[in-house]
């Protein structure tokens, strides 16, 4: 798949938390952006003093042609204070444009995969490619009957990013596809029977990781991603079934 330089144009941006912002854009040259789910883009912008400079951020666009020329592309962005990608972002109406290039990475779903189950594990704005993957997830599991957890970890419920439509899809698939929110500050006024109270990387061992039938995915923060990589080869997991991603905030 070819990496591209193409101009975004925003559609529209709401706030998924009080300091993730959800940003629909579409390609102002009336071209689809094909890519895998899983993988990102890279936002190119410069610095106040014209130092150019650019930001990575994973396409959480779930595959729909219904805004018209060019396919949306969606991301969710991270406000970092005093961060400059935050200041850009914070600062963008509909309409206006943004220069990016991509797709690029390789944490995607691979289509060799047999395997039973797959536990998918994030932390923070790590979830966004799992919810791009929804729909790929949705046809392995009518296809080959495929078992998935989602094991997300935030600090409080206010935090817990497409919470809604992971719950939505849990319940539409409830014998295939487990939604296990961790929250480890604040847990909800009514907790989900599936909630737990910590981190992500204290209930691994709950799921028994088996490497007879597990794919584990691992995207986020950096201590979640080596603690819970860890946790997974003492299960006896290979390396070749822990596919990770690793998120840095940066100003």
């Amino acid at each position: 798949m070819a990496i591209q330089h193409f101009p975004l144009k925003l559609v529209s941006r709401r706030m998924l938390a009080p300091s993730v912002g959800h940003y629909t854009f579409v390609r102002d040259d009336g071209e689809p952006l094909d890519f895998v789910p899983g993988q990102f883009i890279q936002v190119h912008f410069r610095y106040a003093d014209g130092t150019p400079t650019k930001r990575s951020y994973s396409l959480a666009t779930v595959h729909d042609h219904a805004l018209g020329p060019g396919e949306a592309v969606e991301i969710a962005v991270s406000y970092v204070p005093g961060g400059a990608a935050t200041a850009l972002f914070e600062g963008l109406e509909p309409g206006d444009r943004v220069d990016a290039s991509g797709p690029f990475g390789r944490f995607c779903l691979m289509p060799n995969d047999r395997n039973p189950r797959y536990l998918l594990i994030a932390t923070g704005t790590g979830v966004t490619p799992y919810r791009s993957m929804l729909p790929q997830l949705e046809a392995l599991i009518r296809e080959r009957d495929l078992r998935v957890v989602l094991l997300f970890g935030a600090r409080t419920p206010a935090e817990l990013l497409y919470g809604e439509e992971f719950y939505a899809f849990a319940a539409r698939h409830p014998r295939n596809f487990r939604f296990v929110p961790c929250f480890s500050r604040e847990l909800p006024a009514e907790p989900h029977p599936d909630v737990r109270h910590g981190y992500v990387q204290q209930f691994l061992d709950e799921f028994a990781p088996n490497p007879q039938e597990d794919v584990a995915y691992l995207c986020g923060n950096p201590n979640m991603v080596d603690a819970c990589f860890e946790a997974l080869k003492g299960h006896g997991l290979p390396v070749a079934q822990i596919r990770r991603e690793k998120y840095v905030s940066s100003k």
